[in-house]
């Protein structure tokens, strides 16, 4: 048994840091922070769309008579409405998504905070990112491919 728990520990050891995260934990987490990140900007920028939208119909609708019937889709049912009924409900809406999105841009913004004190931390260098130091750890990764990470520092990301 004495054999079991040494050598359980000597795994763990062997990332290089004591009681650090391997390698390919690191390059695991650091890949879903930047697709958290990435979906992020992805609702922000379909959100923002939709302000644009609400903007346009706004401005269409404020030239209009106020009595005019005009439909509008509520939870996928076309409601039949005024047009004095619509618009405060618009422009309330556009109020809202406005506020989401900059929560999200917010949000984002301590992503990437997060992202970079990460990248810090491991010494993670992406692929493409510098002309001189991408070269270098391209072309460790290509002498060390199959073999693995000798040590945590200086993860290669693609």
């Amino acid at each position: 048994m004495a054999a079991n728990s040494n050598s359980g520990t000597g795994g763990k050891s062997s990332g290089g840091k004591q009681s650090g995260p391997s390698a390919e934990q690191v390059v695991a987490t650091f890949q879903r922070m930047r697709q958290e990140q990435r979906s992020m900007a992805s609702k922000a920028a379909e959100l923002e769309m939709e302000t644009n939208e609400h903007s346009l119909v706004i401005d269409t609708l404020k030239d209009v008579d106020p009595s005019r019937k005009c439909y509008r889709l509520v939870g996928g049912v076309l409601v039949e409405r005024t047009v004095k009924e619509v618009l405060p409900a618009l422009e309330n809406n556009k109020e809202q998504i406005s506020k989401i999105v900059e929560s999200l841009n917010t949000q984002m913004q301590a992503k990437g905070r997060e992202l970079t004190e990460y990248r810090e931390r491991y010494n993670i260098r992406l692929v493409g990112e510098d002309d001189k130091q991408g070269k270098n750890t391209t072309n460790q990764a290509k002498e060390n491919e199959g073999g693995g990470s000798k040590s945590g520092a200086g993860v290669l990301v693609s």
